[in-house]
């Protein structure tokens, strides 16, 4: 079991850092474009949240294996698949959650307005040091809250993590593959512990934010 939660939590936890650092720049540009490729282009991030987990999964899962054009690029190096592997299953978790990190760091650079950046333009900032010295440090709220969600989310993944990696002991298997397995070797009892404290975990997550939010407003007001 503890091979299990270490796997979970180093997923979770790499797949986190990987995507705040990835969706920072992204969420800044989509908050700053007002074209309408760019609306186009936050269509194709959010498309995770209504695509079902397998559909997404078996996609990757072939651009992962040994014929795709991707995996082709990398034989040179001795590399023929990601499939069912611990970095394969890193670069699904990372599509899957990719919107959980950039919607609640776009909606934290929009909610900046226009008046801290156009300060930093007198100033002769170039729109990179906007980014870093007025957007980021700004947005700290929004960080947070991107990072409590991607490695929740990360954690409760099933469909993707299950076409992706296979649920392999030691290697791929994660708490919520584990759970079922169990429940289809009909151990309910190591099942039930397993899903309650999933459970517990997500209760606490989504308190936690309730709680961030509701400090943000009353700072606001």
């Amino acid at each position: 079991m503890a091979e299990v939660v270490w796997t979970t939590v180093a997923l979770a936890t790499l797949t986190t850092l990987i995507l705040l650092v990835i969706a920072a720049p992204l969420a800044w540009w989509l908050a700053r474009g007002k074209s309408w490729w760019t609306e186009a282009v936050a269509a194709l991030v959010s498309l995770p949240i209504v695509l079902p987990p397998t559909v997404l999964g078996f996609y990757v899962l072939i651009a992962l294996g040994p014929n795709s054009p991707l995996m082709a690029l990398l034989h040179p190096f001795g590399v023929r698949t990601l499939a069912f592997t611990f970095s394969g299953l890193l670069i699904g978790s990372v599509i899957y959650s990719l919107p959980f990190a950039v919607q609640p760091l776009r909606n934290a650079f929009q909610s900046i307005g226009a008046r801290p950046l156009e300060a930093a333009a007198t100033l002769r900032a170039s729109p990179f040091d906007a980014f870093v010295s007025v957007g980021l440090p700004l947005a700290r709220r929004g960080f947070v809250t991107a990072a409590v969600l991607v490695f929740a989310h990360t954690v409760g993944e099933f469909g993707v993590v299950l076409m992706i990696g296979g649920g392999i002991p030691g290697k791929t298997e994660v708490v919520s593959i584990r759970i079922y397995q169990l429940v289809e070797a009909l151990q309910f009892g190591e099942a039930h512990k397993l899903a309650a404290a999933l459970t517990a975990f997500a209760f606490v997550v989504l308190f936690a934010l309730l709680l961030l939010d509701r400090r943000a407003t009353a700072e606001r007001s």
